[in-house]
């Protein structure tokens, strides 16, 4: 059994880049745990509001069956105002009690500068010196941010891994539809029309249904 954390910058990030994933481990036996990052709690001042993210964040746990849910509580979109050092602290705190085998992290070079920081943070706590345990590092592919991440420097996401998720696939669109506000009808990135072309765009370079692709950075064997 592999002890696997998915680190999203804001929750909905961990089930457009690896929703199937998410649900295959699971279905593997792996134990899947799920680290949230930020929180609206403090950039919001609508209670009602902040009460419903929190209660989502549950109805999404549950729906994974995920062994343990970190939530963190820096700001939303304010990551980069941040000393990495004190979102590095924490972030280790929860490496060093999971102890996990393998890691998902979002793509460096995404739109939104929350994924920069958060890949940084997860990379320094899994140098082999600080957390021995991290055998496998894949950055998932982001729709609404991965193509919109428009740098020069940026070569493109180039995936090196597709995971088949085609007996998932319905699973993981029953679960995007919790987010329902962060959702919107095509042409916009994040409908369920985007999300399944993707699907079946990654299906068609690796020969199945639907699949979902990640770009390995790390593999210990």
């Amino acid at each position: 059994m592999n002890k696997v954390l998915f680190i999203a910058p804001h929750p909905d990030d961990e089930t457009l880049g690896c929703g199937g994933t998410i649900l295959k481990h699971k279905h593997a036996g792996d134990s899947v745990n799920w680290l949230v990052a930020t929180s609206i709690d403090g950039v919001d001042q609508d209670e009602d509001l902040i009460e419903e993210r929190s209660s989502l964040i549950k109805t999404v746990s549950n729906a994974y069956g995920f062994t343990n849910t970190y939530q963190l509580n820096f700001p939303t979109t304010f990551l980069d105002s941040i000393p990495k050092k004190e979102i590095i602290y924490e972030f280790d705190k929860i490496f060093k009690k999971l102890e996990p085998d393998m890691i998902y992290v979002p793509y460096r070079l995404d739109a939104h500068s929350d994924h920069e920081v958060v890949f940084d943070c997860a990379i320094a706590c899994s140098k082999s010196f600080r957390n021995k345990s991290v055998k496998s590092i894949r950055c998932y592919q982001t729709i609404s941010e991965t193509e919109y991440g428009l740098r020069p420097e940026d070569p493109g996401f180039k995936p090196n891994l597709y995971i088949d998720i085609s007996e998932f696939f319905e699973e993981k669109i029953r679960i995007t539809k919790l987010y329902q506000q962060e959702l919107g009808d095509h042409p916009f990135p994040r409908s369920i029309d985007s999300i399944k072309a993707q699907s079946i765009l990654n299906g068609s370079a690796s020969q199945c249904s639907f699949a979902e692709s990640f770009l390995i950075i790390k593999e210990v064997q």
